[in-house]
């Protein structure tokens, strides 16, 4: 497979000051790893990629959380973000199809009488979560009777709350009850989440094909499953082609 072209047009579309500005996510271990002065990881290896095909060079702004990142981008100080495909961030950010599919779990306290996850979505059920993340925003517009309290982290505001429930992604989720005894996970998962490249919906369709198509020739090529692995992730994080379901929720 051969790169996507690009054109002078497309570079000033995607580039307008002439730098990349790629919003990075820290506050997800599985995209983003190392300080905001070395950042590493998928989403890094894609911005730096995608800045070389343009031949423009990068600015990489790194943040906590993805509500920081997204809000970035909406307000014109990013160019790239890398956030789950969500409604609710649809109305200003164009997608690519994802390039990777991560998991959210709950966790619960071990002597807790939940036993999956469909069970957590009842009254008086407390559920942790990071406020303006993926499953923040999946579980608002999904659950029917228990009620979130965000904090930073919901792991952490689980714990330091007491609640009955906490939501996150799978790896630091697993990492938590591996270290905490007194918490396990809820198995199968309640959401999948689909991690894609987003641009402004206001950047034209040749911009917004470029970023599809190369994120497809990244996925096709071993460009991504290179990234995951040097990155310590799991190569079967690695989402289908486009138009392939994964299952998604």
């Amino acid at each position: 497979m051969t790169s996507v072209t690009t054109t002078p047009a497309l570079v000033r579309d995607l580039a307008p000051t002439g730098t990349l500005r790629a919003s990075i996510n820290l506050g997800n271990p599985v995209l983003a790893q190392g300080t905001p002065e070395a950042p590493a990881g998928i989403t890094v290896d894609l911005a730096r990629e995608i800045g070389a095909r343009l031949g423009v060079p990068m600015e990489l702004l790194c943040f906590d959380a993805a509500r920081k990142s997204y809000e970035a981008m909406a307000t014109g100080r990013a160019d790239l973000c890398f956030l789950a495909v969500e409604p609710a961030r649809e109305a200003e950010v164009a997608f690519t199809a994802p390039y990777v599919v991560i998991e959210g779990v709950y966790a619960v306290p071990r002597d807790s009488a939940l036993t999956s996850p469909e069970e957590v979505d009842a009254p008086g059920v407390r559920i942790g979560v990071k406020a303006g993340s993926a499953y923040d925003l999946y579980l608002t517009r999904t659950l029917r009777h228990a009620e979130l309290v965000r904090g930073e982290e919901g792991v952490d505001t689980f714990a330091a709350q007491g609640l009955e429930a906490g939501a996150g992604i799978r790896q630091p989720m697993t990492a938590y009850a591996a270290a905490h005894p007194e918490v396990r996970l809820l198995d199968p998962r309640f959401m999948q989440i689909r991690q894609a490249v987003g641009t402004p919906v206001t950047r034209s369709a040749e911009t917004v094909a470029f970023l599809r198509a190369t994120i497809e020739e990244l996925k096709a090529n071993g460009f991504v499953t290179a990234s995951l692995e040097r990155a310590g992730q799991d190569r079967g994080l690695l989402a289908g082609p486009e138009g392939q379901r994964d299952g998604t929720e």
